[in-house]
C-alpha cells in the first residue's frame, strides 16, 4: 500500500468513527437516515456541481446504475447500523460490522476481482480481522439474547459493507466516477428511497431533528468525508488493502464508547487492539 493511500484511509478512519459515535447517540433509526442524508444533500450540492462542471464525468447509463445501486445498499447499509446502534453497545456492534466487511471484502476481491495482495498483506487482514473478533468480546458476543441480537445486526452490517465496498470499488476505478460524485448520488438517491417513508412519519422525523439536529448535521458532514477519501484510495489501490487498513477506526470507537458513553470491558478489548496495529503495520509494508 503507497503512503498517500495509508494516509487517506488513515484520516478516514478518524472521521468515521466520530459520526459513528454520533450515530450511537442519536439512535433515530430511519427519520435520522433521512434526516442526515437530506442535509448531505443540500450541503454538499455545491461540491457536487462544482466537480462535475469541472470534471466532465462520462457518465453513461451502467454509470447511473451503479450510482443507484450504491444509494440502495448504503440505504440498507445505514438502517442496519442505526437499528444496531438502538439495540446494542457500540463498542459490540461496530468491531464486528467493521471486522466483516473486510474480511468479505478481502475475500470477494481475491475470488472475484483477482486481486493478488501479497502474503504479508494476507497476515495483516488476518490480524485485523481476528483483533476486531477479540474487542468485540470473541464468542462471549453470542451469548445471550440481547448480545446475539447485537451481533447479529453487526454481522448483518458487515456484510452490506462488504457489498458496497466492491460495488463502488468497480464505479470509482472501472467506470472512473469521481468520488464526491458517486457518494453524492448514493446520499441522494438514499434520501429519495426513504422519503415516502419519511412523509408518512413526518411528526417522528420532526421530532427527531429538533431533538438531534447537530448529530445530524455532523453526520451529514462527516460521513460523505470519510467515505470520499476512502473512494480515492480505492481508485488505485485494491480491495483487498484498503478494506483491512479502514479497521483502525475500531480503536477509536472502542475509546469513544468507553470514555463518553461509559460502555464497560475497556482493557478486556483495548488489548486486542495490538493484533489490529500490527496487521496495520504488516498491511502498509505488504
Amino acid at each position: 500500500m503507497t503512503s498517500l493511500a495509508l494516509i487517506l484511509v488513515l484520516t478516514a478512519a478518524f472521521v468515521h468513527a466520530g459520526w459513528n459515535y454520533l450515530s450511537k447517540r442519536a439512535s433515530g433509526g430511519a427519520a435520522f437516515v433521512w434526516l442526515f442524508s437530506a442535509s448531505t444533500g443540500v450541503l454538499f450540492m455545491p461540491l457536487a456541481l462544482g466537480v462535475y462542471f469541472w470534471r466532465q464525468p462520462d457518465l453513461g447509463p451502467e454509470s447511473w446504475l451503479f450510482m443507484a445501486g450504491s444509494g440502495l445498499i448504503h440505504t440498507g447499509y445505514f438502517l442496519m447500523l442505526q437499528y444496531g446502534y438502538r439495540w446494542g453497545d457500540l463498542s459490540v456492534v461496530y468491531p464486528l460490522a467493521r471486522g466483516t466487511g473486510p474480511a468479505l471484502s478481502t475475500i470477494f476481491a481475491v475470488a472475484i476481482l483477482h486481486e493478488q495482495p501479497t502474503g504479508l498483506a494476507l497476515v495483516g487482514a488476518g490480524l485485523i480481522v481476528l483483533g476486531v473478533f477479540l474487542i468485540a468480546g470473541g464468542v462471549q458476543a453470542f451469548r445471550g439474547a440481547g448480545l446475539r441480537r447485537s451481533a447479529g445486526l453487526g454481522l448483518a452490517t458487515g456484510g452490506l459493507i462488504a457489498l458496497y465496498t466492491l460495488w463502488d470499488k468497480h464505479a470509482v476505478a472501472t467506470l472512473l466516477i469521481p468520488p464526491l460524485i458517486l457518494d453524492y448520488a448514493a446520499g441522494v438517491t438514499r434520501m429519495l428511497y426513504l422519503s415516502p417513508w419519511a412523509w408518512r412519519h413526518r411528526a417522528l422525523v420532526t421530532k427527531t431533528w429538533r431533538e438531534h439536529w447537530k448529530k445530524a448535521i455532523g453526520v451529514a458532514v462527516m460521513s460523505p468525508i470519510a467515505y470520499i477519501l476512502v473512494l480515492s484510495a480505492m481508485r488505485f489501490t485494491p480491495v483487498s488493502y484498503i478494506a483491512p487498513a479502514r479497521e483502525i477506526s475500531i480503536l477509536i470507537g472502542i475509546l469513544l464508547g468507553a470514555f463518553l458513553l461509559k460502555e464497560p470491558h475497556l482493557k478486556a478489548r483495548l488489548w486486542a487492539g495490538l493484533l489490529i496495529v500490527a496487521g496495520l503495520v504488516a498491511l502498509a509494508l505488504g
